[in-house]
């Protein structure tokens, strides 16, 4: 009926302007043909139907009004994103909250806001932007992105141990970033966990978009909505009591719900196919229609499912290391000549940061000018990071290394060119057989999950075409300040590394006999707040003959 009406008001729109230009055949007349205007009688019934005319043209307005109140919500909060973007755009995108509701507000939202101008003028926006897009290379998130910066919050969330309330109020271990989320925006955080299977992650977002909307004067979602989603997510993850009791509550909201009544019949059908009764009696294994979820208990239950490593992983990257007093006492700064008559006159600063197999920070070896160049070339050529298949030695993209990189020649600019020798004088290393200098940048989530940087034995076809041997040693360099997180982890020693923009970490990952060294394995953590961006040299074998010697001991 609702949509015979709104098709009736398109229609009377579209009609009235033509009927001034008397095309009789749009409205034929119902009357006899003998002239409704000759008798008074006909004349007064036609103060019905303008009667019925004003009251569907007011239902039209009323309609139409409501349309363009919302429409104006959402342009508020459009310009509200916009004007607080202008203020720092590295700042603004460096918050993930801020980084997630951009995507949002040009995916789900966007749909939202096209279903609110579906008419003539609408279109001709919706056209001329696509136009725009197409001729002005507008970027517009996919659906895709909006999945990615959902699990890329749900992974900070899980790695640092971030409060979900807090999360939702713009509060990031401990420190007030902003913008806090609507219902609805913890409502689309649960949707995309539950479409990636994530149960637990979908039943804390979905009660905190229900504790939201009990908080919210101007609701952004309805309350049946999210039980719907309660009620799946309960199912999913074995309790059908719950999943039966919040599609009841559903119900009673919404009688006429399109899927309600089916998925309460098949929650009951289930319970007494397995001869449970609503009320539990005794552990069953059906669950608690009265069960919330104890953070505490899930969080061991994932942890035990990790594993130790991925423990000391998530562990080292919130800052709680565990290498002994007894091997930081050993540890000593210097000034550091290298391998080059250049750095008698002007030594680097080193800092060991472990002994073995050795790992040491060098400060202040590299410029803001020859970062900001190294940005803006490799900025353009951005693609996202890929691992090599250790099967085939092809290149792919990994949900373990979530970055976008860019690989620079020495001769591309002179800046380029500094840092390759700097790297030579420092570490004595021939330049010629390492891989280009790779940039990367970190985006919401951005992390690269433990890995070697050498190729182990199974892993033949690795770096087979270069000719240039296994990766001898890696230089690491932070091009950034990273507010929080991002911080280089090595989960087998206990350390981190936290990024300091100008500085640069160096290891060798091969033993002097050519082995891996297994101890090298490390990890980058997703980065909090602010924005991380680095570079590194990944130095082959061949050439390093004479500065590295070889030697038959595997403990050299």
């Amino acid at each position: 009926m609702g949509k015979a009406v709104t098709l009736f008001h398109v229609k009377l729109l579209l009609c009235l302007p033509i009927l001034t230009h008397q095309d009789a055949n749009l409205f034929p007349s119902t009357g006899s043909g003998d002239g409704m205007f000759t008798s008074s009688v006909d004349l007064q019934s036609l103060l019905f139907t303008e009667s019925e005319l004003v009251n569907k043209l007011n239902e039209y307005v009323q309609e139409e009004t409501e349309r363009i109140a919302n429409l104006k919500k959402f342009v508020k909060q459009y310009e509200s994103l916009r004007d607080n973007a202008f203020q720092s755009e590295e700042k603004f995108v460096g918050n993930p909250l801020n980084s997630f509701l951009l995507i949002k507000k040009l995916t789900s939202d966007w749909k939202t806001l096209q279903n609110l101008i579906q008419n003539s003028m609408g279109e001709q926006l919706v056209a001329n932007i696509t136009e725009q897009r197409d001729s002005f290379g507008l970027r517009w998130p996919s659906d895709e992105d909006l999945n990615g910066a959902a699990t890329g919050l749900m992974r900070l969330q899980d790695t640092y141990r971030l409060d979900t309330d807090s999360l939702a109020r713009g509060i990031l271990n401990g420190q007030d970033y902003g913008p806090t989320l609507s219902a609805h925006d913890c409502f689309e955080l649960g949707r995309q966990t539950y479409n990636n299977g994530d149960y637990y992650h979908t039943t804390i977002w979905m009660e905190q978009a229900m504790k939201l909307y009990h908080e919210e004067v101007d609701k952004t979602i309805s309350k049946a909505d999210i039980l719907e989603y309660l009620a799946f997510s309960s199912y999913m993850s074995g309790n059908i009591r719950r999943a039966l009791k919040l599609t009841n509550e559903m119900l009673s909201l919404h009688p006429d719900h399109p899927r309600g009544w089916g998925n309460k019949q098949y929650y009951e059908q289930t319970l007494k196919k397995k001869g449970a009764s609503y009320q539990k009696r005794g552990e069953d294994g059906l669950g608690d229609a009265d069960e919330t979820v104890n953070v505490l208990k899930e969080r061991q239950k994932r942890e035990d499912d990790l594993g130790e490593e991925r423990v000391h992983y998530e562990q080292l990257c919130r800052g709680e290391e565990f290498i002994t007093d007894e091997e930081r006492s050993k540890l000593i700064c210097r000034y550091y000549t290298g391998k080059h008559h250049y750095l008698t006159i002007g030594p680097v600063k080193e800092e060991e940061v472990y002994l073995n197999p050795r790992i040491v920070l060098y400060h202040d070896i590299i410029t803001d000018s020859e970062i900001d160049t190294i940005k803006s070339l490799a900025t353009p050529r951005f693609k996202r990071a890929t691992v090599q298949n250790y099967k085939t030695g092809e290149l792919e993209t990994a949900n373990y290394r979530i970055s976008k990189t860019a690989w620079l020649k020495e001769e591309e600019h002179q800046h380029v060119a500094n840092v390759y020798a700097r790297t030579n004088q420092i570490t004595g290393l021939n330049m010629e057989t390492s891989e280009e200098l790779q940039v990367s940048n970190y985006g919401i989530g951005g992390h690269y999950e433990p890995h070697f940087d050498f190729a182990r034995r199974e892993e033949k076809n690795a770096f087979a075409s270069l000719g240039t041997g296994n990766r001898i040693a890696t230089l690491l360099i932070y091009e950034s300040d990273v507010e929080q997180g991002g911080a280089t982890v090595f989960p087998h020693l206990g350390i981190a590394l936290w990024p300091k923009k100008g500085s640069a970490a160096f290891w060798y990952n091969l033993h002097q006999n050519g082995e891996g060294d297994d101890l090298t394995r490390h990890a980058a953590c997703p980065v909090l707040a602010g924005t991380k961006w680095v570079s590194n040299f990944w130095i082959h074998e061949r050439g390093q003959e004479f500065t590295r010697p070889c030697t038959t001991s595997p403990f050299v």
